[in-house]
């Protein structure tokens, strides 16, 4: 490596670090618990062209994959010229940010020497923005909320105080929105100033040198990575339990010498319900899935993820088109790595899991309709939990870990102190992760008490509660979700609005991951340690693993 090459690498590093700074501010300032205590979020630096150069380690593929996209659209929408140090733009267009309204994008240029030198980036989720709220129920995005296109949110310094009064006027948590969008803006800023001190104190008066070679080198492996691999196309279909009915989501993936391409055409058509999935995060989740296996020690930038290309029939329930109804585009968007896998399965059996639970499982909950005639206390809160990954070639799957998401849980504390409910249980789900020669990562059961002097509403889309995770190659599938009201009663479907009386207590039971290999060929050592542990039980030990008493 040349004294060159030597010197970029070292900025690049810093670069990394930068990012991850930006990140952790939005996390700090934020007011919304899915941003404060799950890291819902994506920070990012870009070169003058809008090319992703540093990612936020922390963050989800949904954001920090489409945020990629996003600062190109931008970047084309409003000329250099007119952009002034202080200028920030925002949009929550779920066809350019990513996916949905409830995410905000904001795109900061970055001023050097007074000129611009790039751009820093973040997204974040914000809890609430009209409509009928975060749920599927909307018939179109204009049921959903209120929808931004490109503007902006500050001028020269000078905060766009109509828009933030629009954006408050339109929520239920208006000062939680107020607040998350100045962490928004936070973390542009703070993501702006770190970039120019780097580029003081390394004398440097532009990027494109260091942009150019991040994005070479990343583009090179990635390129190097794929010629490693078969060459081919493989397919798979992989059934979810969709709304109205079962959905069928199909895929081809090609294996060229020099890229990887990936096409939903065969998959269902669009679904009336708001779990209809812009192509920008079906590409967002599937990219990331095969980065995990291709080149998965190369940083994500706009360098490898250029060999990606996903493609997919308009108004296929993965390319929705506007005006769907898109609230819940994670249902199904976070189902679409293990329909890759399954693909990838055939040409690299000795490197990709079964599937997992997949699909965060969240609990969007509000206030009830007559809370608001009757003076009492409004809140929107989304809960976020999650199901067992797919167990691996070698390795058991992990236990209630968010794959593909990213989203850590939501913490019992600060739940129980924005809304009306008491957790009184979440612990491991014992024989919840699919049998195998190595086993699927266990979900989790959660027991939610709604207050004695109130109820609350809670809107489910969730995903393997009729279609649980499949075993790969002999292993066996994991438990679906379980949903339901009180010890005795009856399973509720994964769909649909249902009203939580006070004092009633919601079980919540998140999936497992399928199993990998033979159940009978798992090491009767690692099925002891799993009696002991409590994650299997004795029934289970003896009748599909074969261990005698």
């Amino acid at each position: 490596m040349s004294t060159t090459d030597t010197r970029l690498q070292v900025m690049w590093n810093r670069l990394l670090a930068v990012v991850e700074e930006q990140g952790q501010a939005l996390i700090r300032a934020a007011f919304s618990p899915i941003v404060r205590e799950c890291g819902d979020i994506s920070a990012g630096i870009f070169d003058l062209q809008g090319r992703m150069l540093a990612q936020a380690v922390t963050g989800t593929p949904g954001h920090i994959n489409t945020m990629a996209e996003a600062v190109k659209t931008l970047r084309g929408r409003f000329e250099l010229q007119d952009m002034k140090p202080g200028d920030i733009y925002m949009t929550n267009d779920p066809w350019i940010a990513s996916g949905h309204l409830n995410d905000f994008l904001l795109m900061m240029p970055v001023f050097y020497r007074d000129r611009i030198v790039g751009f820093t980036s973040c997204t974040s989720h914000l809890v609430d923005l009209g409509g009928l709220g975060m749920g599927p129920e909307g018939s179109d995005i204009y049921d959903e909320g209120l929808l931004i296109p490109p503007c902006k949110l500050v001028d020269g310094g000078a905060l766009n105080t109509l828009l933030m009064e629009i954006v408050k006027a339109n929520s239920r948590e208006p000062i939680a929105n107020e607040g998350d969008i100045y962490a928004l803006i936070a973390c542009c800023e703070a993501g702006a100033e770190r970039l120019t001190g780097m580029m003081a104190e390394f004398g440097i008066d532009h990027l494109d040198e260091l942009a150019d070679y991040i994005i070479d080198t990343s583009y090179r492996g990635t390129i190097e990575a794929i010629a490693e691999l078969p060459k081919g196309t493989w397919c798979n279909v992989l059934k979810v339990d969709g709304y109205e009915q079962e959905i069928d989501l199909h895929a081809a993936l090609t294996i060229a010498e020099d890229r990887v391409a990936l096409d939903f055409t065969g998959t269902s058509g669009l679904s009336n319900k708001g779990i209809n999935v812009p192509l920008n995060y079906a590409t967002a989740y599937s990219v990331f899935a095969l980065r995990c296996i291709i080149g998965p020690d190369i940083p994500n930038n706009a360098g490898s993820l250029a060999p990606f290309h996903v493609t997919g029939p308009k108004n296929c329930i993965l390319n929705a088109q506007p005006p769907a109804p898109v609230a819940m585009r994670h249902t199904l968007g976070q189902m679409t790595p293990d329909l890759v896998y399954g693909c990838l399965s055939h040409a690299l059996p000795d490197r990709v899991p079964a599937e997992g639970a997949s699909c965060m499982y969240d609990l969007p909950l509000r206030h009830t309709p007559e809370a608001v005639s009757r003076g009492d206390e409004q809140f929107a809160l989304e809960l976020v939990f999650s199901g067992g990954t797919g167990a691996r070639p070698g390795l058991d799957g992990l236990s209630a870990t968010a794959f593909p998401s990213g989203v850590w849980g939501s913490q019992v504390e600060t739940t129980e102190a924005v809304a009306p409910v008491l957790i009184t249980r979440r612990e491991l789900r014992p024989d919840s992760g699919g049998p195998g020669r190595t086993r699927g990562g266990l979900g989790q059961v959660i027991e939610m008490r709604s207050s004695d002097n109130a109820d609350f509403m809670l809107f489910l889309s969730v995903e393997r509660v009729l279609n649980p995770a499949n075993g790969r190659f002999g292993g066996q599938a994991a438990a679906p979700g379980r949903i339901r009201i009180g010890r005795d009663g009856p399973d509720l479907p994964g769909k649909g609005e249902v009203r939580v009386k006070a004092g009633e207590t919601l079980i919540f039971e998140t999936p497992g991951g399928g199993g990998f290999g033979p159940p009978r060929e798992r090491d009767p050592d690692d099925i002891r340690r799993d009696l002991d542990e409590g994650l299997i039980s004795r029934q289970a030990a003896h009748d599909i693993y074969g261990l005698e008493p």
